[in-house]
């Protein structure tokens, strides 16, 4: 399915939620083994590419449905003198908030049974991983539609370092960017390190 030029509102939405499913099932049919595989190349450009920068707050992701999994690497990184935290979504349609996370960190379930820390001792990020569902060549992310990322992306005053991790399985032409996507800075898959 292609959008025409002319595309409305609900053709877009159409569209979109038909590359989502795709894309996710596409990512797990892959298996665990290759995904592993691409997962550590993939981590190992992120360790690259955060290797020389002065320790600050990171956020990253609990992985969901085949995403890749920093969580060792954010384990390193706390052994460094950076502090980590995963996302909560407090409401629908609001920005996220950043709790602080340890490994030893209580969690609880969050939305859709996505572990978050149970306290809420909220940091503002300097760098922000975020998971592609897809993503294009202009650098533009598909996410899981809630537009929470973006939301809060566009209320953080420091302009955070957005760093995108995905399988070159999810590349898309273009995702029809609106005017609330915001492009990464930085993409990582395991064929391509591209700094915007």
């Amino acid at each position: 399915m292609t959008l025409p030029d002319n595309y409305t509102v609900l053709e877009m939405e159409a569209w979109r939620h038909q590359q989502r499913k795709q894309l996710i099932e596409s990512r797990i049919a892959v298996g665990g083994y290759q995904r592993k595989i691409w997962q550590q190349e993939i981590i190992d450009k992120l360790h690259h590419f955060l290797k020389d920068m002065k320790p600050s707050t990171i956020a990253f992701y609990w992985p969901f449905k085949g995403e890749i999994d920093c969580r060792e690497l954010i384990s390193e990184l706390l052994q460094q003198g950076w502090q980590a935290v995963l996302p909560a979504v407090i409401k629908e349609n609001s920005p996220l908030e950043f709790r602080q996370w340890t490994p030893e960190t209580p969690m609880i379930p969050g939305v859709w049974k996505i572990p978050v820390p149970q306290s809420r001792t909220i940091l503002t990020p300097e760098v922000i991983l975020i998971p592609l569902v897809g993503f294009d060549e202009s650098d533009y992310r598909l996410g899981y539609g809630g537009g929470y990322y973006d939301r809060t992306i566009a209320e953080i005053e420091t302009s955070p370092i957005i760093i995108g991790l995905g399988f070159e399985l999810s590349r898309l032409a273009t995702i029809y960017p609106q005017s609330h996507d915001i492009a990464m800075d930085v993409i990582l898959t395991e064929a391509m390190h591209k700094i915007t």
